[in-house]
């Protein structure tokens, strides 16, 4: 029996909907998680229509993709997931993952990430997927490790937050399509 390839009992992944630009407008926004990010200054509501509106949806044209990650029961965005530099030529993409402040603890990013590993086995027919996590997450190291990524690297002074350094670990998970 084959299962959705974008669910499973408690999440699934979708598109960008108008609707998620109000939850897109708090996670953007929050200053505390632009350390992980490249965000440096504030995004308008505005700005996120037009996003949401102009997304590009296919990875081979934008190298990217973000999918919602809902709680099936609610129907609610408990958080996001996100392919990026994607490389079709070496067959690897790096993964983003975040999850409202609300929900974390309820592996919702563990459930979010493997969903997002089996579609780019299954579907994209990637080679590998790798994440850059800050050192000091333990809950996110944990989340990547426990889902077969191993670390092959650190990366020193990093992650700039304010006028200190953090450093990274490099995480690959080789042959995801097996």
């Amino acid at each position: 029996m084959n299962r959705p390839l974008l669910e499973d009992d408690t999440i699934a992944l979708r598109a960008l909907e108008p609707a998620d630009v109000e939850v897109l407008y708090a996670w953007e926004n929050d200053t505390r998680l632009w350390r992980v990010g490249r965000t440096t200054t504030p995004y308008s509501r505005e700005m996120l229509r037009a996003y949401v509106e102009g997304y590009e949806a296919d990875i081979y044209t934008a190298r990217q993709l973000r999918l919602m990650v809902v709680e099936k029961s609610s129907g609610r965005p408990v958080g996001a997931a996100d392919l990026y530099e994607f490389d079709p030529v070496n067959l690897r993409a790096g993964v983003g993952i975040l999850i409202d402040s609300s929900c974390q603890g309820l592996g919702y990013g563990r459930r979010a990430v493997a969903l997002l590993g089996r579609y780019c086995g299954l579907r994209l027919g990637l080679h590998q997927l790798w994440a850059v996590v800050p050192a000091d997450n333990a809950p996110c190291r944990s989340l990547f490790a426990s889902l077969g990524y191993r670390v092959t690297g650190r990366f020193k002074s990093w992650i700039r937050d304010g006028r200190s350094y953090a450093d990274a670990y490099m995480y690959q998970r080789l042959n995801i399509a097996e």
